[in-house]
């Protein structure tokens, strides 16, 4: 038997070179791991479902620290198992100060968040997809002797949406251009909040000249051709609608909404953004 085999080695044994003192003075604001894919549950308002999430997890470093516990952020993320939302978010977040002895940390995924809808005439389901990312820092708080954390947690989804111009519909005789819009939320919320996903994306959809779905009968698109011609929108008041809604949003402590337009009869989009704090 070889004892010089590493599985009969004992960590204890084995130098922790990533421990060790740093002369430099050079803090590290974010050190860690990205590009990780890793399965995920996802807590849905229509029903739990797997997906598949991209992170990046990351925490500040000391000056004088030469490294961070590279291993034990994947280790964290292979024993996370709780259907993702708000909550889990957070306490994920939470679970990294300590783990990785750091007074600052952050964790970000994107994945595919799926809705089952159904179709406006024919009632017929189907799925749509949006683009979701959740970020989260976590600080140590150090203005109170009792200690605590302090979470920042922000939702970003991005929303393809229907919008029919309204210079087309005035100017034409019959008929109006429309094409398909990205419109994209950021929100920073409580981190308490329970805000869905699902809540997220009907900010947007409510204001669009309509919605869309995966699967629509010849009566459902009828209604939405018709329906988004009784209901046109420029980028700017797409911008502007969603931003209202967002900002009744008791939840929302900020945000930043930007509408995309790919124009159909021009070869560059139109855009608008607007940022708000309350």
């Amino acid at each position: 038997m070889n004892d010089m085999n590493p599985a009969f080695l004992k960590a204890s044994a084995m130098p922790d070179v990533q421990s060790t003192l740093d002369v430099r003075a050079l803090p590290i604001e974010q050190v860690g791991i990205r590009g990780v894919r890793h399965p995920l549950m996802i807590r849905s308002k229509t029903g739990n479902f797997p997906s598949v999430g991209t992170f990046e997890m990351d925490v500040a470093l000391p000056a004088h620290v030469k490294g961070t516990h590279m291993s034990r952020f994947m280790a964290l993320l292979q024993k996370q198992d709780a259907a993702v939302d708000s909550t889990t978010v957070v306490a994920l977040v939470k679970e990294m100060l300590p783990l990785l002895d750091a007074k600052e940390c952050h964790v970000q995924f994107t994945y595919t968040h799926f809705v089952k809808k159904a179709a406006p005439v024919s009632g017929v389901e189907s799925l749509m997809d949006y683009e979701v990312t959740w970020m989260a820092t976590a600080k140590q708080n150090t203005q109170h002797t009792a200690g605590g954390t302090d979470i920042e947690l922000v939702l970003r989804a991005q929303v393809p949406v229907m919008s029919l111009c309204p210079c087309s519909k005035e100017i034409s005789e019959f008929g109006a251009h429309n094409q398909r819009s990205h419109v994209t939320m950021t929100v920073t919320l409580d981190s308490k909040t329970q805000m869905t996903v699902e809540d997220l994306v009907a900010a947007a959809e409510s204001e669009a000249s309509s919605e869309l779905w995966g699967l629509l009968k010849r009566p459902d698109e009828k209604w939405v051709t018709e329906h988004s011609y009784s209901n046109p929108k420029f980028v700017e008041d797409l911008v502007r609608d969603v931003a209202g809604n967002l900002k009744a949003d008791q939840r929302i402590q900020s945000f930043v909404v930007e509408a995309e337009n790919f124009e159909s009869i021009h070869n560059h989009s139109a855009f608008a953004r607007i940022s708000h704090k309350k």
